[in-house]
């Protein structure tokens, strides 16, 4: 019983504190760098662009974009990180390195900011994953993720201007790959 309350324990501090240093980075963008942050983020085939690559997923371009993707962050990397932490840590660095890479290869001219290019990653990760190891955990996971996140997946396919579309593609894209190499059982 100690072991799981440590993990879960684990698992809201890992969580807790990713989601704190978007807000707290978010505040200090508005507040104090006058959103100048943001142009830490990923701008397409630039070489100063590949920096955004590890920024962009912490910076958001307001305080609603940061709230609308607060909450599939912590719901979907949570699914992941019940799996095991090294899981969430191994999908979390895939999705946002290829990712990042792939929106900064094929984006839109445009600096490409937040989370749900790594939220599409989890997303793509969760459905992918039961096609991979066949288990049933997994399946129940997949058919829960479909049915209560699946209509997101229309943002992987180029609809409002200002949205990266791009990223959300890239980040699903990666999420299958990493459910291919995910080396937990």
């Amino acid at each position: 019983m100690k072991e799981v309350v440590g993990e879960i324990r684990n698992q809201v501090l890992i969580l807790a504190t990713l989601v704190g240093i978007m807000w707290g980075l978010e505040i200090l963008d508005t507040f104090v760098f006058r959103h100048g942050l943001d142009t830490l983020g990923i701008l397409p085939r630039q070489a100063i662009g590949l920096r955004g690559i590890l920024f962009a997923p912490f910076l958001h371009g307001s305080f609603a974009h940061l709230a609308a993707n607060t909450v599939p962050f912590i719901v979907l990397g949570w699914l992941i990180m019940a799996q095991s932490i090294s899981n969430f840590v191994t999908v979390s660095i895939i999705c946002m390195l290829v990712g990042g890479f792939g929106t900064w290869l094929f984006g839109a001219t445009a600096l490409h900011i937040g989370a749900s290019g790594v939220i599409f990653g989890y997303l793509g990760f969760l459905l992918a994953r039961y096609y991979f190891d066949r288990r049933l955990s997994s399946g129940i996971i997949a058919l829960f993720v479909g049915f209560s996140y699946g209509s997101v997946l229309w943002g992987v396919l180029p609809s409002l201007p200002g949205i990266s579309w791009e990223g959300h593609l890239f980040g699903f894209l990666s999420g299958i790959l990493a459910a291919r190499f995910a080396v937990d059982n």
